[in-house]
């Protein structure tokens, strides 16, 4: 799923109507603004956020210089996008390193907001980024939650510090960044017990906690999908512990997104990541000009650059390029191809990201691992000629890879042609870049 699918479709529709218009008049600014508090109410945002940002876009469209330009409804948009941008945090924000490592992360939020996964997401995230984090379970009264903790961490293979038997959380995080300084983890992300609701025991667990082990910063885990009991929330914690910034959870789960859109706005605290999928790999450092982009339609190329950028290896993929312009695109290239764009996410995601793609039209669409599966079994099935050149591939030799695979002949021959349309698609790509200078091939 999209994310902010539901309330991104419903700004669509209200900016879609001005795109184009030679004429917007004071009564059309008015109809947006209502249509545009309807779609804040109806992702849940806090009123007080959107009855201001309604009135920010009116008081801007209403200005004479949009009115009488010669585009008024690109302008009105434009001025959506920035007051979106704008809602969202204007720009992105890094999380701070410490110049005398280890830095320190403490996490905070409520039970099943989704702390303990965003923990082992960071701890992912940040190794990507070169460091060694160490994870510390510190939530000693979840049943499970330390060995949840520790399962995350041997899917990333990452160190999880805790002491058998330890019940106080003060001690384990105090033992804990002792034990970083001495096994050089120059992150250490600590995990803490949430409450089903706010409560004076677990705020000054927190305070015990922050006081004892001077935490660099303090992430907020919200539950995207709890809207205006975000906030709520949100200025509580940051009441008592002081929270440096947000990671939203469950955001590829949510239709409405009134959480990421009411949070920075009211606690003028920044979102510093987003969770948009399952896998450890899916925490993405949130930008809020792309988000924006996502919402109104328009796109987000440079996040799927991002994701093709982590998914494909470089120098496989000159190669890979290489021997897609020169016409020798193999079954084994095909195969290398499905398997690394499954890495970068579903296809309706994918596609939401491609300016004026519609993602409703892939809804549901992915490169799921029962198919992948086949897809392999059926290459490895053949022999390495048939997979340099499919045109042997004649009834019997199908027949014979259908049998070998466990799979039918039917699905042999639509892997076959997916193939022959995917080589007669670069081969339109070739053609189109040749006599367009390297510039342009380079970029192919």
């Amino acid at each position: 799923m999209a994310v902010f699918s539901g309330f991104s479709d419903k700004i669509q529709a209200i900016v879609g109507k001005l795109r184009g218009q030679g004429r917007v008049t004071e009564a059309d600014v008015k109809q947006v603004a209502t249509e545009l508090k309807r779609a804040l109410i109806y992702a849940d945002v806090n009123l007080a956020v959107a009855k201001d940002f309604v009135a920010k876009v009116s008081e801007k469209a209403l200005g004479e210089d949009v009115l009488k330009s010669l585009t008024p409804g690109q302008q009105v948009i434009k001025i959506v996008y920035e007051e979106l941008t704008e809602l969202l945090g204007s720009k992105q924000t890094r999380p701070h390193l410490s110049p005398n490592p280890p830095t320190v992360f403490l996490m905070a939020g409520l039970q099943g907001a989704g702390k303990t996964t965003a923990t082992a997401k960071l701890a992912n995230y940040m190794r990507k980024q070169g460091h060694n984090p160490l994870m510390v379970a510190c939530d000693v009264y979840r049943p499970a939650a330390i060995q949840q903790l520790q399962v995350l961490g041997k899917q990333l293979d990452a160190k999880v510090f805790t002491i058998e038997g330890e019940k106080n959380p003060v001690k384990i995080a105090t033992e804990a960044i002792k034990y970083a300084t001495s096994y050089l983890h120059d992150i250490v992300i600590i995990d803490t017990a949430g409450r089903l609701q706010i409560d004076e025991d677990m705020m000054q667990e927190m305070e015990d906690i922050k006081a004892a082990v001077k935490p660099d910063q303090i992430f907020l885990v919200i539950d995207s999908m709890i809207g205006q009991a975000a906030v709520k929330v949100a200025k509580t914690f940051d009441e008592r512990v002081s929270i440096d910034g947000v990671i939203l959870s469950k955001l590829d789960g949510d239709t409405r997104g009134g959480a990421a859109l009411s949070v920075k706005a009211v606690t003028g605290k920044p979102i510093y990541f987003a969770s948009v999928g399952e896998k450890l790999s899916d925490l993405e450092p949130f930008y809020p000009d792309r988000m924006a982009d996502r919402i109104l339609g328009m796109g987000d190329v440079k996040s799927l650059i991002d994701k093709a950028q982590e998914a494909f290896d470089e120098e496989q993929s000159k190669e890979l390029a290489q021997r897609m312009l020169s016409n020798k695109f193999t079954l084994d290239d095909f195969l290398q191809q499905m398997q690394q764009l499954k890495k970068m996410g579903s296809m309706e995601e994918l596609v939401s990201m491609i300016p004026g793609m519609n993602a409703k039209a892939l809804q549901g669409a992915t490169l799921d691992e029962s198919k992948m599966v086949h897809m392999e079994a059926i290459i490895q099935s053949m022999t390495a000629k048939e997979r340099r050149n499919p045109d042997l591939l004649n009834a019997s030799r199908r027949k014979r890879i259908a049998a070998g695979s466990g799979t039918t002949v039917q699905e042999v021959n639509r892997l076959v042609n997916d193939f022959e349309n995917m080589k007669k698609m670069m081969k339109q790509m070739t053609n189109m870049t040749k006599g367009k200078g390297k510039k342009f091939r380079g970029m192919f």
